[in-house]
Order: C-alpha cells, then structure tokens, then sequence
C-alpha cells in the first residue's frame, strides 16, 4: 500500500477536482424561470468549439498551421491561419448546435444565416482575438456576446438583432488560451471562470463567483502611440507612472483584460490619429468585456459613455474602450 510522504501530499490525492461546467451550466438553469434550455445547450456549443480550438493552438507550431494568410477580413487585417480555423470551427459548432439564427463574426464581413428560424439567440463573436501572438507562443483568446433577439422567432434575423445595447446581452465570454486554457462567463448572474483539464476532456469550475479589486497596481496600453493620444489620456498616464504603477500589455486584448480582471487593474485603448473612433469592435469585444467587467464589480466606459449603454449603429463600430477596477476608471473620469 502506498504511504504518502507527508499530509500535503495526502491532500492532493484526495483533493476533488469540482464542478464540471456542463453541471454549473444544469444547476445555474434556475436563473431564467422561463428557459427550456436552448441558452444552456448554446453555452455547451461554445465549450465545444473552444475544445478543438485549444486543441489546434497547443499543436500549432507542428501542424504548420502558423502564419497569415492571403486574405484580409472586413477590418483590412491581415488574417492568420488559425483566424481562419477558430471561426470555422465556431461557425460550425454554433450551425450544428441549432441554438442561434444568425452569426456575427469579426472575420467575415455580412451575418451568417443558419438556417435556424426557430432559434431564440444571435451571437456575436471574435474567434480568435491577438492571433498575431500565436507565433511567438503568447496568450490569446475568443470573445463572445449572446443577445435574445428582438425579430420575430420563426422568422428571418433581423440586423437589429445585432444592434442593440450590451445591456440587452443575455450572456458573455470569453476563453482564454494560455499556459491553461479558462472560460470565464457572465449570465448576468456573477462572474465564473473554468479551467480546461485537457487529459479528462473537460472544464471545471476554478474561479467561483470572481471579484475585481478596486484598485489596482496595473495598467495595459500600447504606449507605442501616446503622442496621439487624446491630452487627458497622456496625463492619466503621466499619473500612473507618478503612482509607480506597472504596466503590463502583451497586445492580447482577453489576456491583458484577465490579468486586470483578477489581479486589478485597468485596461485603456483609446482614439489615436489612426483610429480616431479607437480600434476595438463594440459588438463582439467590447460589450462582452464590459459586461463581464461590470458583473465582476468593475467598470467599462468608453470616455463619455458607459459602453453597455452605446446604440451600435454598424455591425463593425469601433469605440474607445476603458475597462477595469472601479476606484482606476472613477480616475480615469477625472481626468
């Protein structure tokens, strides 16, 4: 019989593993009385896709699936292959699933019908978030954004299905790819974060109701281009490095933004003379963030205007985006 060495060694035998997202998923059912499911077989879709695509990112660098592409998408970016791969693996899951009528992808320049009239949802999503990164085996992610729409169930979509405020979401998220892969999703009900145990095939929950701190000791921002940033944003800065806060920014937008989110801080990425309107998606990026952010005790603005209470006008708008710890973004205000 086996003896451990000692009681830590015990304790990590016989420590449980948890919750596995797809029981989280079942027990949290209760938070929408008049749901028969759909949402949460939507939520499981999701999981799927983000399996697979763990999968392709961790193989990468041998499957010869690195690189761009000869294509660009509706933005003008360049695409990299694994742009490609995650939002056809998202789309097909999501088709195949028959939980959404319609999808929004930052990759593809219309919404995808699925052919799905009776389905209840749309979604909005970034498959593959600072996929510029893979090759130099940096964090990167998958944003997505989950509205009941507003045009009749049986019917065709709507684009005002896609175009309402981030207030209307019925759910967001994101997955993290890094050193572990998370997803951290909000029903507007808190904030919860699973962690992929990638030999058992599952998510379990690791992160249990998440609470951004109200300060924080970082701030994440290409300072690249800080001479055209607008003056109140250079002197916010200016306070940040008087404070001796550090900064932290890998260009990854869901890795900067989990950083923040766990151990607080604030990310900024504002209008610059090459992107007066900022560079960041309301649809499918920012309200997803924000709404996370607010759930989590946190704040998301986008100068002005609190970012879940912006009227998209086009499916690609691109907004200023503040997001973070509380007490950071009051600050931020002040200036």
């Amino acid at each position: 019989m086996y003896e451990p060495k000692s009681k830590a060694n015990l304790k990590s035998l016989t420590h449980p593993l948890g919750t596995t997202i797809d029981r989280f998923i079942l027990q949290r059912q209760n938070e929408f009385p008049h749901a028969t499911g759909e949402l949460s077989q939507l939520l499981r879709d999701i999981v799927l896709a983000s399996k697979i695509i763990s999968r392709e990112i961790n193989r990468a660098g041998l499957s010869g699936i690195e690189g761009l592409t000869d294509e660009e998408n509706v933005q003008g970016e360049k695409q990299r292959m694994l742009d490609v791969i995650a939002d056809v693996r998202f789309i097909r899951a999501l088709v195949n699933g028959q939980q959404v009528c319609a999808i929004l992808s930052e990759e593809r320049e219309g919404i995808i019908e699925t052919g799905r009239n009776e389905a209840k949802y749309v979604i909005a999503i970034d498959p593959l978030d600072g996929s510029s990164n893979i090759d130099v085996n940096v964090s990167v992610g998958t944003i997505f954004s989950i509205y009941k729409r507003v045009s009749e169930v049986g019917g065709p979509f709507s684009d005002k299905d896609f175009l309402q405020p981030g207030i209307n979401q019925v759910a967001a998220g994101y997955i993290l790819y890094g050193s572990s892969t998370m997803l951290v999703y909000t029903t507007g009900y808190g904030v919860n974060g699973f962690t992929y145990e990638p030999s058992l095939g599952e998510y379990f929950l690791s992160h249990q109701n998440i609470i951004q701190p109200e300060w924080g000791d970082y701030y994440s921002i290409n300072e690249k281009q800080k001479d055209s940033f607008p003056k109140n944003i250079r002197a916010f800065l200016k306070s940040c490095k008087k404070k001796d806060m550090n900064t932290r920014y890998v260009g990854s937008l869901v890795g900067d933004f989990h950083r923040n989110l766990l151990k607080g801080g604030i990310y900024l990425y504002p209008s610059t003379q090459k992107y007066e309107s900022g560079k960041l998606r309301l649809v499918y990026e920012c309200n997803a963030l924000a709404l996370i952010a607010e759930q989590a005790n946190g704040m998301a603005i986008n100068g002005s205007e609190r970012i879940l209470e912006i009227q998209p006008e086009w499916h690609h708008q691109r907004v200023p985006f503040y997001a973070g710890s509380k007490q950071l973004i009051m600050n931020l205000q002040a200036f």
